[in-house]
């Protein structure tokens, strides 16, 4: 699965790269099939990296790497997205 998910990457880098961006394969967690990779570059402050990472990222790599169920970006907090200091 991890070949598989860095060929991927290898396939999408060039398109992040032409933003100024990159991205790193941080681990792969077969049984949960959840990918970690790190947005770095141009990605970092970008308000679009998140947009990047769910609709584009993570659809490909569902699309051509079976088993994989989720991609987060390390940099994230887990289950913040969206959240910011003054949420109720």
């Amino acid at each position: 699965m991890r070949a598989q998910v860095e060929q991927t990457i290898e396939a999408i880098r060039p398109a992040i790269q032409a933003d100024n961006g990159d991205i790193m394969l941080i681990d792969v967690d077969e049984p949960s099939g959840v990918v970690t990779v790190e947005l770095i570059g141009a990605c970092v402050s970008c308000p679009a990296s998140t947009v990047t990472l769910k609709a584009g990222i993570e659809r490909i790599l569902k699309d051509r790497v079976p088993g994989v169920t989720e991609v987060v970006n390390v940099g994230d907090p887990v289950g913040q997205v969206g959240e910011t200091a003054v949420s109720l």
